[in-house]
Protein backbone atom coordinates (compact mmCIF):
# COMPACT_ATOMS: atom_id res chain seq x y z
CA UNK A 1 0.00 0.00 0.00
CA UNK A 2 1.25 3.09 -0.81
CA UNK A 3 2.39 5.80 1.81
CA UNK A 4 0.81 8.88 1.34
CA UNK A 5 2.65 12.28 1.56
CA UNK A 6 1.99 15.14 2.25
CA UNK A 7 2.12 18.00 -0.14
CA UNK A 8 4.98 20.36 0.26
CA UNK A 9 4.02 23.72 2.50
CA UNK A 10 3.72 26.62 0.26
CA UNK A 11 7.05 29.13 0.87
CA UNK A 12 5.74 32.06 2.89
CA UNK A 13 6.16 34.72 0.60
CA UNK A 14 7.73 38.02 1.98
CA UNK A 15 4.03 39.32 3.05
CA UNK A 16 3.38 36.32 4.92
CA UNK A 17 6.33 36.60 6.54
CA UNK A 18 6.05 40.46 7.50
CA UNK A 19 2.51 39.31 9.13
CA UNK A 20 3.58 36.34 10.50
CA UNK A 21 6.32 37.79 12.86
CA UNK A 22 3.42 40.68 13.89
CA UNK A 23 1.27 38.34 14.93
CA UNK A 24 3.02 35.32 16.42
CA UNK A 25 6.46 37.43 17.36
CA UNK A 26 5.01 40.58 18.98
CA UNK A 27 1.10 39.70 19.40
CA UNK A 28 0.14 42.73 17.22
CA UNK A 29 -3.23 42.06 15.15
CA UNK A 30 -2.82 42.62 11.38
CA UNK A 31 -5.94 43.35 8.99
CA UNK A 32 -6.43 40.74 5.75
CA UNK A 33 -5.05 41.83 2.41
CA UNK A 34 -1.54 43.61 0.94
CA UNK A 35 0.66 45.45 2.13
CA UNK A 36 0.06 43.90 5.81
CA UNK A 37 -1.48 46.83 8.02
CA UNK A 38 -1.58 47.06 11.83
CA UNK A 39 -5.02 47.66 14.06
CA UNK A 40 -4.57 50.89 15.96
CA UNK A 41 -7.05 51.20 19.45
CA UNK A 42 -5.98 47.84 20.77
CA UNK A 43 -2.45 47.82 21.72
CA UNK A 44 -1.21 51.32 20.69
CA UNK A 45 -2.67 53.93 18.69
CA UNK A 46 -0.37 56.15 16.50
CA UNK A 47 0.72 59.98 16.43
CA UNK A 48 1.49 60.95 12.70
CA UNK A 49 3.36 63.74 12.27
CA UNK A 50 6.21 65.15 10.23
CA UNK A 51 9.47 63.72 10.90
CA UNK A 52 11.21 66.35 11.88
CA UNK A 53 8.66 67.37 14.40
CA UNK A 54 8.78 63.88 15.71
CA UNK A 55 12.81 63.39 16.30
CA UNK A 56 12.10 66.56 18.78
CA UNK A 57 9.61 64.87 20.21
CA UNK A 58 12.31 61.78 20.99
CA UNK A 59 13.46 62.81 24.00
CA UNK A 60 9.72 62.27 25.63
CA UNK A 61 9.91 59.02 24.35
CA UNK A 62 11.10 55.63 27.03
CA UNK A 63 14.19 54.14 25.25
CA UNK A 64 11.48 50.86 24.05
CA UNK A 65 8.48 52.89 22.90
CA UNK A 66 8.42 52.19 19.44
CA UNK A 67 9.08 54.99 16.31
CA UNK A 68 8.60 54.51 12.67
CA UNK A 69 9.34 56.65 9.81
CA UNK A 70 7.39 56.93 6.08
CA UNK A 71 8.96 59.17 3.94
CA UNK A 72 8.47 62.72 5.66
CA UNK A 73 5.93 61.26 8.03
CA UNK A 74 7.15 59.51 11.53
CA UNK A 75 4.69 57.24 13.63
CA UNK A 76 5.08 57.31 17.28
CA UNK A 77 3.40 54.76 19.16
CA UNK A 78 1.29 56.22 22.16
CA UNK A 79 -1.09 54.07 24.53
CA UNK A 80 -4.55 53.27 23.26
CA UNK A 81 -7.17 55.81 23.10
CA UNK A 82 -4.87 58.25 23.35
CA UNK A 83 -6.19 59.39 19.82
CA UNK A 84 -9.38 60.16 21.43
CA UNK A 85 -7.72 62.66 24.14
CA UNK A 86 -6.00 64.63 21.20
CA UNK A 87 -8.41 67.10 20.53
CA UNK A 88 -9.25 67.90 24.13
CA UNK A 89 -5.45 67.93 25.09
CA UNK A 90 -4.84 70.54 22.06
CA UNK A 91 -7.38 72.51 23.20
CA UNK A 92 -5.54 72.37 27.29
CA UNK A 93 -2.49 73.20 25.50
CA UNK A 94 -3.61 75.97 23.51
CA UNK A 95 -3.12 74.68 20.15
CA UNK A 96 -7.03 73.70 19.43
CA UNK A 97 -7.28 76.81 17.31
CA UNK A 98 -4.54 76.10 15.38
CA UNK A 99 -4.52 74.08 11.96
CA UNK A 100 -1.57 71.54 13.03
CA UNK A 101 0.07 68.96 10.89
CA UNK A 102 -0.71 65.92 13.64
CA UNK A 103 -3.16 63.61 13.19
CA UNK A 104 -3.77 60.45 15.65
CA UNK A 105 -4.88 56.74 14.47
CA UNK A 106 -6.93 54.90 17.00
CA UNK A 107 -9.65 52.20 17.39
CA UNK A 108 -11.02 51.47 14.23
CA UNK A 109 -8.02 52.70 12.37
CA UNK A 110 -5.17 51.04 10.61
CA UNK A 111 -1.43 51.69 9.88
CA UNK A 112 1.08 50.08 6.92
CA UNK A 113 3.36 47.73 8.69
CA UNK A 114 6.57 49.19 8.38
CA UNK A 115 9.39 46.60 7.62
CA UNK A 116 10.53 44.09 10.30
CA UNK A 117 14.57 44.22 10.61
CA UNK A 118 15.36 41.19 12.14
CA UNK A 119 18.94 41.37 12.09
CA UNK A 120 19.24 44.87 13.03
CA UNK A 121 17.41 48.27 12.39
CA UNK A 122 17.85 50.63 9.49
CA UNK A 123 20.23 53.24 10.09
CA UNK A 124 20.03 56.90 8.62
CA UNK A 125 23.71 58.00 7.55
CA UNK A 126 25.39 60.42 5.65
CA UNK A 127 27.28 59.54 2.60
CA UNK A 128 31.10 61.37 1.86
CA UNK A 129 29.12 63.03 -1.15
CA UNK A 130 26.65 65.03 1.28
CA UNK A 131 23.49 63.08 0.44
CA UNK A 132 22.35 60.52 3.09
CA UNK A 133 19.70 57.31 3.11
CA UNK A 134 18.91 54.43 5.05
CA UNK A 135 21.30 52.00 4.89
CA UNK A 136 21.38 48.44 5.13
CA UNK A 137 20.59 47.10 8.14
CA UNK A 138 23.60 45.39 10.78
CA UNK A 139 22.96 43.91 14.10
CA UNK A 140 23.06 46.57 17.31
CA UNK A 141 23.01 45.59 20.90
CA UNK A 142 19.33 45.64 22.96
CA UNK A 143 20.62 48.80 24.87
CA UNK A 144 21.52 50.54 21.40
CA UNK A 145 18.53 49.81 19.61
CA UNK A 146 17.43 53.56 20.77
CA UNK A 147 20.06 55.26 19.20
CA UNK A 148 19.48 53.51 15.84
CA UNK A 149 19.27 57.12 13.91
CA UNK A 150 22.11 58.75 13.40
CA UNK A 151 20.97 62.52 13.38
CA UNK A 152 22.40 65.66 12.24
CA UNK A 153 22.99 67.96 15.06
CA UNK A 154 24.69 71.51 16.27
CA UNK A 155 28.34 71.65 15.00
CA UNK A 156 30.72 70.68 17.85
CA UNK A 157 27.65 70.01 20.17
CA UNK A 158 27.84 65.94 21.95
CA UNK A 159 24.77 64.26 21.56
CA UNK A 160 22.38 62.22 23.92
CA UNK A 161 20.73 59.95 21.23
CA UNK A 162 18.50 58.56 24.14
CA UNK A 163 17.03 61.88 24.92
CA UNK A 164 16.62 63.11 21.45
CA UNK A 165 18.53 66.43 22.02
CA UNK A 166 22.08 68.11 22.28
CA UNK A 167 23.97 68.56 25.41
CA UNK A 168 23.64 72.25 24.67
CA UNK A 169 19.71 71.86 24.56
CA UNK A 170 19.07 71.87 21.01
CA UNK A 171 17.02 69.07 19.17
CA UNK A 172 18.38 66.55 17.19
CA UNK A 173 17.62 66.58 13.59
CA UNK A 174 16.99 64.09 10.73
CA UNK A 175 20.27 63.88 8.63
CA UNK A 176 18.40 62.83 5.32
CA UNK A 177 14.94 63.82 3.88
CA UNK A 178 14.76 60.72 1.96
CA UNK A 179 13.97 58.45 4.82
CA UNK A 180 11.76 55.79 3.10
CA UNK A 181 12.58 52.61 3.02
CA UNK A 182 12.65 50.52 -0.01
CA UNK A 183 10.25 51.48 -2.56
CA UNK A 184 8.39 54.29 0.12
CA UNK A 185 7.91 51.74 2.45
CA UNK A 186 8.27 52.43 6.23
CA UNK A 187 10.92 51.29 8.41
CA UNK A 188 11.43 50.93 11.76
CA UNK A 189 13.62 53.74 14.17
CA UNK A 190 13.18 52.04 16.93
CA UNK A 191 11.74 48.24 16.90
CA UNK A 192 9.42 47.02 18.95
CA UNK A 193 10.75 44.12 20.98
CA UNK A 194 9.80 41.04 20.50
CA UNK A 195 7.69 39.45 23.65
CA UNK A 196 7.99 42.86 25.53
CA UNK A 197 4.89 44.03 26.90
CA UNK A 198 5.00 47.44 24.32
CA UNK A 199 2.14 49.35 26.82
CA UNK A 200 4.49 49.84 29.30
CA UNK A 201 6.52 51.89 27.28
CA UNK A 202 4.22 53.75 25.43
CA UNK A 203 3.11 57.66 26.44
CA UNK A 204 0.21 57.70 27.55
CA UNK A 205 -2.10 60.24 30.46
CA UNK A 206 -2.48 57.91 32.81
CA UNK A 207 1.73 59.12 33.75
CA UNK A 208 0.99 62.72 34.27
CA UNK A 209 2.57 63.89 37.24
CA UNK A 210 5.05 60.51 37.22
CA UNK A 211 2.56 58.72 38.52
CA UNK A 212 3.18 55.47 36.31
CA UNK A 213 5.92 53.42 34.24
CA UNK A 214 5.38 55.38 31.13
CA UNK A 215 6.25 59.09 29.81
CA UNK A 216 3.16 61.14 29.95
CA UNK A 217 1.46 62.19 26.50
CA UNK A 218 1.10 65.65 27.52
CA UNK A 219 4.68 66.42 26.91
CA UNK A 220 4.87 64.90 24.04
CA UNK A 221 2.55 66.66 22.17
CA UNK A 222 2.58 69.76 23.05
CA UNK A 223 6.65 69.34 21.92
CA UNK A 224 5.11 67.95 18.29
CA UNK A 225 2.39 70.46 18.07
CA UNK A 226 4.88 73.42 18.70
CA UNK A 227 7.48 72.06 15.88
CA UNK A 228 4.39 71.63 13.54
CA UNK A 229 3.72 75.22 14.06
CA UNK A 230 7.27 76.06 13.74
CA UNK A 231 7.33 74.40 10.74
CA UNK A 232 3.51 76.15 9.45
CA UNK A 233 5.36 79.42 9.63
CA UNK A 234 8.62 78.66 7.85
CA UNK A 235 6.68 77.49 5.01
CA UNK A 236 4.43 79.99 4.91
CA UNK A 237 7.62 82.47 5.36
CA UNK A 238 9.12 80.98 2.60
CA UNK A 239 6.07 81.14 0.52
CA UNK A 240 5.81 84.85 0.91
CA UNK A 241 9.54 85.49 0.10
CA UNK A 242 8.96 83.59 -2.56
CA UNK A 243 6.18 85.56 -4.00
CA UNK A 244 7.52 88.74 -3.25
Amino acid sequence: MASIVPLPRRPLDSGDRVREWYENELGWATLPGSPVRLSTGVRFDVLDVPAEAGFAALRHLAPGSPVALRGERMALLVAAGSADELPGLLDWLDWGTLALDLTAVGAGGHIEAPRPWPHGTPRLTSRPDGHSGVSSPRPLPRGDRAAAVEPRTVPGARTSPLSGRTETGAPLQPSSVDRAGPQGAAVWLRPPEPGGEVELSLPTLSALGGGGSAPDLVRLVDTVATWCHRIRLRRLSDQAFAFS
